[in-house]
């Protein structure tokens, strides 16, 4: 039994840790589409973890129940946190009367505003149409550029990094607190881009 646990005794400790650390601290996740592009690409791998504190701008992953009444995974960025008052005006966001810069999507905005992503779209024309319709980057499931959104408490406002396809908080409403599922915090596939995630 005693040279068992000296030959086997760290090995096994250590499976039982990264198993219960799997369990109560992390997991992964495969971004499913494009409504986070460019910060995070279709088919990339992601460690998640589930202890974190959510706070504004942090990129998580959350629970969303369909229309056919299943759940899954989605990743987003949080724009609101319970009890603020969101407001977009021409692709300007403020929060509580602020006016907040998002830095993260000045390249699609720029895009955007140089042929309305018609180029970046070349592989989607249901895109290029969703972006040629819209009147801002940043529009509520109306179509317009100045919308206003009261988080209630305990709930979080959800919105993708390429507003233009993200089906989010815009479309579905924002999510309680109980649906975010951890912070992404690191990514691990494809290994070019292996590293953590601001």
């Amino acid at each position: 039994m005693k040279h068992f646990i000296k030959e086997w005794g760290l090995f096994i400790l250590l499976m039982a840790t990264i198993l219960l650390s799997y369990l109560f601290v992390w997991f992964t996740v495969k971004v499913d589409g494009h409504s986070m592009d460019p910060t995070l690409a279709d088919g990339e791998n992601l460690f998640v973890v589930k202890i974190s504190q959510i706070d504004r701008f942090d990129i998580v992953v959350a629970d969303e129940v369909d229309e056919s009444g299943e759940s899954k995974k989605i990743v987003k960025r949080v724009i609101g946190i319970p009890g603020d008052t969101i407001t977009y005006d021409n692709d300007t966001l403020y929060i509580n009367g602020k006016e907040t810069d998002e830095a993260y999507l000045k390249e699609y905005r720029n895009l955007f505003a140089k042929d309305k992503l018609q180029s970046t779209y070349s592989y989607n024309k249901f895109f290029q149409q969703l972006a040629e319709q819209s009147p801002a980057f940043t529009s509520d499931r109306t179509g317009s550029s100045s919308f206003t959104v009261q988080v209630p408490e305990g709930h979080y406002y959800l919105l993708g990094d390429d507003r233009i396809v993200s089906k989010d908080s815009r479309a579905v409403g924002t999510f309680d607190k109980e649906a975010i599922v951890g912070e992404i915090k690191f990514r691990y596939w494809p290994l070019n881009k292996i590293g953590t995630i601001d």
